[in-house]
């Protein structure tokens, strides 16, 4: 009782005689008197200020006015439980984000988009528990491009869609959402259906600047070549392509025609990405962020020539790329922004070529080192790197 009565006369200084008068009078008819003076817009300017969510919900009872507006005014909703969004969802015809996660299905996206069009972010891979990944089976996932369907022809203000792990979702459903809306983030991680049809419509869209297809096995370099001739082409900046191993040089190496690609995942993309692709990428002077983990044909002439033509680079991976030598790291020692470096599995880096990269290369704050190298490094280098540069045996 008290905490609601401080977080009304908190929210709005014109509020502090109401939340008084509240308090003192919600069991006598004055109070039902008082409160009819108060406008839906007072009590949507009231509400407008309150963002924590227990604080929303003890003001939704003060009364079926202020309940009302509570609904009305609300942007953002997680739905725990998606069985019972028949009952609860027609209150929040405003939102503007969804978040959901295992249980929603098809015929509840489609309420979602009869009831909601004014959605921008729809994330369907929420987990109740951030300590513990929410894995779907694909045999019960039943959300496929049905649902996907309804929510891109309901919701045409649609900026964000996250869609990871949702295998039921394939070609048809990512071909609507780039269709009906001006997408800019776009999340397909481990979607199986996805294949170079699917990137054949990515790539003409004009607005997308975030696309993951991390596992999207499917893809090959066809569908890279759709998206770097493509509208797309001139507005991605983060391409995740993570465990994509359809994919050769001959895809990466037409990655260089995104004009403003800021940052690129490779990792275990497979051994047909080489230094072809490597040398390639190095004509991407906007990269900032390279990994080029679990690469086993990627050399110091890849890194040779990202350190020589990406002067924006901040951070690159190449956990695992074994063919990497002290020469490829020491090619940074000169680097003007490297802030990342992560060299774990790197068997054929050694102490003095750490102690001059990181000496040389002024902006190293992170390094990332393999564990066993630790015991081969004299105790007086780890002394003489500065301490603005931290070290972290992986």
């Amino acid at each position: 009782m008290l905490r609601e009565r401080k977080l009304l006369q908190q929210v709005c200084r014109d509020c502090a005689g109401i939340a008084v008068a509240f308090f003192w009078l919600r069991d006598n008819h004055s109070f039902l008197l008082l409160m009819d003076k108060i406008s839906d817009d007072e009590v949507g300017l009231i509400l407008k200020k309150v963002t924590d969510r227990e604080d929303r919900k003890s003001c939704s009872q003060v009364c079926t006015q202020w309940r009302r507006v509570e609904g009305s005014t609300r942007t953002v909703l997680k739905v725990l439980d998606p069985q019972l969004l028949h009952s609860f969802l027609p209150r929040y015809p405003n939102l503007l984000a969804l978040e959901a996660g295992r249980g929603i299905a098809d015929s509840h996206l489609e309420l979602v988009a009869e009831t909601c069009p004014a959605l921008q972010v729809v994330n369907l891979n929420l987990r109740q528990n951030d300590s513990v990944l929410e894995v779907f089976d694909s045999d019960v996932d039943t959300v496929t491009d049905e649902g996907i369907c309804a929510i891109a022809a309901g919701c045409r203000d649609l900026r964000r869609v996250y869609l990871r792990r949702r295998k039921g979702v394939g070609n048809v459903g990512a071909t609507a959402l780039i269709k009906f809306s001006n997408l800019t983030h776009l999340d397909l991680s481990w979607c199986h259906g996805i294949t170079d049809q699917a990137l054949e419509a990515i790539g003409a869209a004009g607005s997308l600047q975030v696309l993951i297809l991390h596992g999207c096995t499917l893809v090959t370099d066809w569908g890279l070549a759709s998206l770097a001739t493509g509208s797309s082409a001139r507005t991605l900046k983060r391409l995740d392509l993570h465990e994509c191993d359809q994919i050769s040089d001959l895809g990466v190496g037409l990655l260089q025609q995104l004009s403003c690609l800021q940052v690129l995942n490779l990792a275990e993309c497979g051994p047909r990405v080489t230094d072809t692709g490597g040398v390639a990428l190095g004509a991407v002077s906007s990269l900032e962020s390279i990994n080029f983990s679990w690469l086993i044909n990627i050399s110091d002439i890849s890194l040779v020539a990202i350190a020589e033509n990406c002067y924006n680079l901040k951070e690159i991976n190449v956990t695992g790329c074994e063919l990497i030598t002290g020469y490829g790291v020491r090619a940074f020692s000169q680097h003007k922004s490297l802030q990342v470096l992560i060299l774990a599995s790197c068997y054929n880096v050694y102490g003095d070529d750490i102690e001059q990269t990181v000496l040389e290369c002024p902006t190293l704050s992170y390094l990332g080192l393999e564990k066993g190298l630790r015991y081969w490094i004299p105790d007086g280098l780890l002394e003489r790197i500065p301490g603005h540069c931290r070290i972290e045996w992986l």
